[in-house]
């Protein structure tokens, strides 16, 4: 008599590394973009991404969804993850097509596939709370759910989406809830009474379900995906990569938030237990994870200091602060950074400027 399945013996991992990480130049360009760069530690954030998942998922069954520019530096990065599962979009679309593409190629290789769906640019402190964490939404994902994991708030952040919850929720529940309803970035005085009424959670980008499930909500909500993705040879034939390029274009261009979840009828969420979840953001949010000096400065180069406190530096030259407090100082070879940390969002308007303005060679 056979055992019945776990939850984790179709568990496929699914990330998405095509994004650009605008926030983190001068360092993170458009062919060398954040996950790929040692923020911190010895190894990048993509290559901590796959190591934190292998106990769930080995790399065999690990799938990489990024774009035709970056797809050898992920190969070079994630050498045990076999090349084919590296699957490159041959035009820039938003995260429910890569997903759904995702989800199409699992289907036809194991038809009882549940995905996890993960950003290749996070830091999970507590890996082995997460991975608790990861075996409960993969059971729901079971039952037909569509499952995202929520972060409890630990301020009232304006750069996160929310998840409602019904009233009472806690993260000490053990099942997944009913998501209410989720919530899009909130103006500062919104995410305060988010925060006081307990019941909301951000929204941490991370999903996990049955590939077939997903597909039926594509399939429903952004018909032209589905109809395109249909017309893809299989992957093991020699046309998939021509197919793709011909069909891919025709996909909606929206994410999965917008064009399916804010819209499914099973979709339900676990508010986590703190398992040390942070998007690294911003160079603000990797001051906040490194440690410091007894002036609180995040020292990454050579510098002399003079009165300054609560600065972050990293250059390969010498750096000399006098009388300045919480700065961050980013120097590369062709552009040097400086800007105050509570200001260290707005990077990514700053590289906008370059784009409106030309300089592409800084991009």
């Amino acid at each position: 008599m056979s055992s019945r399945p776990g939850p984790l013996d179709h568990f496929y991992t699914v990330i998405l590394a095509g994004g650009r990480g605008t926030r983190f130049w001068p360092q993170s360009r458009a062919r060398r973009p954040k996950q790929f760069l040692n923020v911190l530690g010895q190894e990048s954030l993509l290559q901590q991404t796959l190591a934190r998942l292998r106990p769930i998922a080995p790399p065999q069954r690990t799938w990489i969804l990024t774009n035709q520019s970056l797809r050898k530096q992920v190969l070079r990065q994630l050498p045990d993850v076999p090349p084919r599962q590296v699957i490159a979009e041959p035009v820039q679309r938003n995260t429910a097509p890569a997903i759904a593409l995702a989800a199409h190629l699992l289907q036809q290789q194991d038809p009882d596939a549940v995905m996890g769906v993960f950003p290749s640019d996070h830091v999970i402190g507590k890996p082995a709370t997460f991975h608790r964490i990861l075996r409960r939404g993969a059971k729901a994902a079971l039952g037909g759910h569509l499952v995202v994991l929520g972060i409890r708030p630990k301020w009232p952040e304006t750069g996160y989406g929310y998840i409602e919850f019904p009233a009472g929720t806690s993260a000490r529940s053990a099942t997944p809830q009913p998501v209410v309803r989720f919530r899009e970035k909130p103006r500062r005085a919104a995410a305060r009474r988010y925060l006081d009424a307990g019941n909301f959670y951000w929204n941490s980008g991370m999903f996990l379900w049955q590939a077939r499930t997903i597909l039926r909500e594509i399939e429903r909500f952004l018909p032209a995906t589905a109809d395109a993705l249909s017309q893809l040879r299989p992957l093991n034939s020699r046309q998939f990569s021509a197919s793709l390029r011909r069909h891919y274009a025709a996909c909606d261009n929206i994410s999965i938030d917008y064009g399916v979840l804010e819209r499914a009828d099973k979709m339900a969420g676990l508010p986590c237990p703190d398992f040390g979840w942070n998007d690294v953001g911003s160079w603000e949010a990797v001051y906040q994870l490194l440690p410091k000096d007894k002036r609180r400065n995040v020292l990454r180069s050579p510098v002399q200091l003079l009165s300054a406190d609560g600065n972050y530096v990293d250059s390969d030259k010498l750096v000399a602060l006098v009388g300045v407090q919480d700065l961050i100082v980013v120097d590369t070879p062709d552009a040097l950074l400086i800007a105050r940390r509570q200001d260290s969002q707005k990077v990514a308007d700053l590289v906008k400027e370059f784009e409106v303005g030309g300089l592409t060679g800084l991009l």
